[in-house]
This record gives structure tokens, sequence and C-alpha cells, in this order.
């Protein structure tokens, strides 16, 4: 039987798939930021936010494809045809803003119903970009959606939206913890 000397240990890696916890929650919070700042930039000028949730929508669609090279990285999957799926997710996603993008020009919606339209289909890609490829793109949907029915209902929307993305990054970090406690606990 092998003994494993002290040496042995000291060159063991960090599983990847806990080394990209780390980025996949470093993407996370930046999403939450970037959903802040298109929230704050709205609240002064309804026109720069509908301009700059549109732009997220590319934003959006490039971290998600980042975290899904990091999750390939990882696992035997091909990444190319990773791309191929989040390209036609985001491509669908990109048409529905273009159709809510026409309704706000033809006068059917308002610039701050389009902000809102795109907004919710932001936070529904996004929910279902978590099915793929984890659930804190999932909880940023969500997260997106109580956004745009708060800057529909509450004024000031602002700071009630800066609360919530605390408590969704707090509690992103204690379910994440945990998740990863009881994954120690169950390899033990």
């Amino acid at each position: 039987m092998h003994v494993p000397d002290s040496d042995e240990f000291e060159d063991e890696q960090p599983l990847p798939s806990r080394r990209h916890f780390g980025i996949e929650e470093g993407v996370f919070i930046l999403l939450i930021i970037l959903s802040l700042l298109g929230i704050i930039i709205t609240d002064f000028s309804v026109h720069d936010g509908y301009g700059y949730w549109l732009l997220m929508v590319f934003v959006f669609s490039l971290l998600s494809l980042f975290v899904s090279w990091l999750q390939a990285k990882t696992r035997e999957e091909d990444f190319g045809q990773i791309v191929k799926q989040q390209g036609l997710h985001w491509l669908h996603t990109l048409i529905i803003v273009g159709a809510a993008s026409l309704l706000n020009k033809s006068g059917q919606l308002s610039e701050i119903g389009a902000t809102l339209v795109i907004l919710l289909i932001l936070a529904l890609s996004t929910m279902l970009d978590g099915a793929r490829i984890g659930w804190q793109f999932s909880l940023l949907g969500f997260f997106l959606a109580a956004c745009a029915i708060i800057v529909a209902y509450v004024q000031p929307f602002i700071w009630a939206c800066v609360s919530l993305a605390i408590v969704v990054v707090i509690g992103s970090f204690l379910w994440g913890y945990w998740a990863s406690k009881y994954r120690t606990e169950d390899e033990s």
C-alpha cells in the first residue's frame, strides 16, 4: 500500500469547479452592479436607459458565454456545441428585443415601457440561460424581473433595487458556502 508523503499533497491543485466558482461569483456580482448602473441610468434618462439595456443584452451574452467556457474546461463538453446553443439563445433574445424596439418606434410602447419590456426580456433570457449554466444566472434573471416590477411600482426605486441587490449577493454567497460545505461533507 502506497502512503503519500507531504510533498504529494502540496502539488495538488484545487478542484477546477471550486477555482472557477470564484470567477463565476465575480461575473455574477459584475452583472448585478451593471444592472444597478442601468437602473440608475434609467432613473436619470429614460432614453439613455433604453440604449443601456440594449447594450446589456450583448454584455450578458458575452459573459454567459465566458462562464460556459469556464465550465466546459472542467467537463467533457464540446465548446463548439455550447457556442452554438448560447449563440442561438442570445440571437433569439436580440430578435425579441428588436421587436420591442420596433414597438417603441411605432409609438405602441412608451420609452419607459420599452425599457421595462427589454429588461423583462433580458430577465427571462438570463433565467433560461441559468438552467444551462448555473443557478446564479437564474437568480440574476429573477433579480432583473423584480427590479423591473420595482421600477414600475416603487418611487424612489433605486434604493429598493440596491437593497434587493445586497440581499441577492449575500444570499448567493451564503448559498455557495452552504453548497460547498455540504459537498465537502458528502465527499468525506
